[in-house]
């Protein structure tokens, strides 16, 4: 990782140190992290560097009560070699297989009846309705999640600045071995195939991610319950605690908090 290339007039970096994945395969170290939290404009400048570096900047948050040791990021709970390449999923077909599982089956098997499990789907039920439809962003995505990443650290979140050497945001959840969606998919590729796809047809930007969190700015976000609907769907698949464990009872109040919405948050018990 050359951070030399960001010791310039306009990028200058915080103390920090490259981080050793818990493999013990002697690979490369799959990220920087800062020993503090994140400068305010580190984020935006270093995104805007990209291009030339090939730095993806990642605001990263710890494990809730876990400060002191900053997992999964400083206690070396990163396992790179453990997914597939993210070219080897088609987000379609990855995003399909996650919504038959949680409606046949159900991950909350124990918890909902089937017939909750597609009441909770409605007006989907079983049948996956396929991708949503992509919009043109209405505002540069770049400058959009540059705006996100400096207001999460205006509120005060306990986030330290990341660096990896990845071409995407998408990509660098896999380069850095991030796996906080264990519990529901143990392959982060599929993960970030799925958030490359959302960045081809939404405008979505990685800004943060924490042990089991992901936060995503939306330069495109649908403008209609008609056209959240089906995002919505998507979201279930792709992180189905959202719903059954967030505010929302079913996809259709889910997809009312999906209308012009410029961030989207997951959470994965």
């Amino acid at each position: 990782m050359d951070l030399e290339s960001l010791r310039g007039e306009d990028v200058r970096l915080p103390a920090g140190r490259m981080m050793t994945a818990d493999e013990g395969d002697g690979g490369a170290p799959p990220l920087w992290l800062s020993d503090a939290p994140a400068p305010f404009g580190a984020w935006g400048r270093i995104r805007a560097a990209h291009p030339r570096t090939g730095l993806w900047p990642l605001l990263l948050e710890p494990l809730d009560g876990e400060g002191a040791d900053f997992r999964p990021w400083a206690s070396g709970e990163l396992f790179p070699g453990e997914a597939s390449r993210l070219s080897d999923h088609d987000p379609a077909a990855v995003l399909a297989h996650w919504w038959e599982g949680c409606t046949s089956a159900g991950e909350e098997e124990d918890a909902l009846s089937a017939g909750e499990r597609l009441a909770v789907t409605a007006p989907y039920g079983a049948a996956w309705p396929g991708l949503a439809p992509g919009r043109a962003p209405a505002e540069d995505p770049d400058r959009l999640a540059e705006e996100h990443a400096e207001a999460l650290l205006s509120f005060g979140a306990e986030a330290r600045l990341g660096l990896v050497e990845a071409g995407s945001g998408a990509e660098a959840l896999v380069v850095a071995g991030w796996s906080g969606p264990a519990n529901h998919e143990n392959d982060t590729a599929r993960i970030a195939a799925v958030v490359a796809d959302w960045e081809r047809r939404f405008g979505a930007r990685v800004f943060a991610v924490g042990f089991d969190t992901l936060r995503l700015s939306v330069a495109a976000p649908p403008a209609t319950l008609e056209e959240a609907l089906p995002v919505a769907a998507e979201h279930f698949a792709f992180c189905p605690d959202n719903v059954w464990q967030g505010h929302a009872t079913d996809l259709v109040a889910y997809a009312g908090h999906l209308v012009g919405a410029d961030a989207w948050t997951f959470w994965w018990d």
